[in-house]
């Protein structure tokens, strides 16, 4: 005998997050954006200036796809990841203040 309850339960579990096969098809990304990684910290002086943008711009694909798939932002409420996103954000500004003060982007 189904509840309503049982209903709802089912329905969540069944639309919050990815199949197995999703999970471990963003594992192999996630493992692939760390190996190149790896080789552009063994490349760094062939690759020069790009080093640094490059190696940020994977590690915020790495970063968006850890939250949005693991810690199941993409299937929440959208209130979720805005207050997630405001919280980052404040972080980030905070930090960038903090490098000022301390002289880091002045050499």
């Amino acid at each position: 005998m189904s509840t309503a309850t049982d209903t709802q339960h089912d329905h969540y579990t069944e639309s919050h997050g990815l199949t197995d096969l999703g999970y471990i098809k963003i594992a192999i990304f996630l493992a692939i954006i760390t190996g190149v990684e790896v080789v552009f910290s063994y490349t760094q002086e062939q690759l020069g200036a790009a080093f640094l943008p490059g190696l940020l711009i994977l590690m915020a694909v790495k970063f968006f796809m850890v939250i949005l798939y693991f810690m199941h932002l993409k299937f929440d409420s959208k209130l979720f990841s805005l207050m997630f996103y405001i919280g980052m954000v404040l972080a980030v500004g905070c930090y960038v203040v903090f490098l000022t003060t301390m002289h880091f982007f002045h050499s």
